[in-house]
């Protein structure tokens, strides 16, 4: 896998310069200042099951209400893993993404395409299933989904329309499709298999090279701009509470050994925004004396490195809503969950 991985990004160097190095586009009006502060909502691991499905687009519609909102972002699992993953319920979710009223960016998680496998999913070819959903929510690739939907920079050029990047409010933004089942290295057992085949791992293999470009590619741009933050979204939990020894994390570490890499030279904040776990949780995993680093496997740490998880699941309850605050603020990022129930 070695080999693979770097003939991968030697093709990915020069194909991600080519893709992402131009300014990523910004929701500033040309000539003016951003004004501030922005606001944008969180959501992940949504709609699950019957009940969720019916309230979704009440939940569309309370984010809708809530004032102020400049953006949306899904961080991925779209559906839980023991339902079929059919074309008609990944167009039932691209209807509602359509009826969000602001843009919205969405990266995918494990239970729209990873684990479709699984017989109670319906025992499908995951790599097909991530071609008809990258069909179903990106077929134009560089434009957001929701309306209006806005112009992002994204890796179409390689093959991988969903990770979109943008600037706004002097911060640099980025969609990662990082997704759990240890990113698609687990065996695909719905289908009989007990080891990864050659396709699913060279899959995995340029998408993860290509996440990584992504990230060098931001904090490149925010060194740049002299950005106030880095803001990236997706949805692996790669620091999950409840880890157990024995859980095969490996896939990630070449990502996380990247984020301490960057995040521990850059001068301003990071955040990183996920789902996967479902429980609201807010923590600096890549601190120094963090259990992470060991488990990861990484030199070096990351102290100022933010990790936001979103409730999703049975605890989908709220949406989360970020503020970008003013300069000269104690912090870049504030947030707060807001339940659905409440009204504006």
């Amino acid at each position: 896998m070695t080999i693979l991985r770097t003939s991968v990004a030697c093709c990915l160097t020069v194909a991600a310069t080519l893709a992402l190095s131009g300014p990523a586009p910004s929701l500033a009006a040309p000539g003016k200042p951003d004004p501030a502060p922005m606001t944008f909502a969180v959501i992940g691991d949504v709609p699950y099951g019957a009940a969720q499905i019916a309230a979704f687009p009440g939940w569309i519609d309370r984010i809708n209400a809530q004032p102020g909102l400049d953006l949306a972002f899904h961080v991925g699992d779209i559906k839980n893993g023991s339902s079929p993953c059919t074309d008609a319920y990944n167009q039932m979710i691209r209807e509602q993404f359509d009826r969000f009223e602001m843009p919205l960016l969405y990266t995918p998680g494990d239970n729209e395409w990873t684990d479709c496998h699984r017989p109670a999913a319906g025992a499908y070819d995951p790599l097909e299933r991530l071609d008809a959903l990258r069909a179903a929510f990106f077929e134009a690739p560089g434009r957001t989904l929701g309306t209006p939907a806005m112009k992002v920079s994204s890796q179409a050029a390689l093959g991988l329309p969903e990770n979109q990047s943008l600037r706004a409010r002097g911060i640099e933004m980025a969609t990662l499709h990082v997704v759990g089942s240890n990113n698609d290295r687990a065996p695909w057992t719905g289908l009989g298999l007990t080891a990864p085949t050659a396709p699913q791992l060279a899959e995995e293999s340029h998408r993860m090279d290509a996440v990584i470009a992504s990230v060098e590619d931001t904090f490149r741009r925010a060194r740049q701009t002299h950005a106030r933050a880095v803001v990236l979204f997706q949805q692996a939990d790669m620091f999950d509470p409840s880890y157990q020894p024995g859980w095969d994390l490996s896939a990630f570490q070449p990502l996380v050994q990247t984020l301490v890499d960057e995040a521990s030279t850059y001068d301003g904040e990071v955040y990183l925004f996920d789902g996967d776990s479902h429980v609201n949780n807010v923590d600096r995993p890549l601190s120094a004396g963090s259990r992470w680093l060991a488990i990861h496997g990484v030199t070096g740490q990351a102290d100022d490195l933010v990790r936001v998880t979103v409730d999703g699941e049975a605890n989908n309850t709220n949406f989360l809503e970020v503020t970008v605050n003013r300069p000269g603020a104690a912090q870049v990022l504030s947030w707060t969950r807001v339940p659905y129930a409440d009204q504006p």
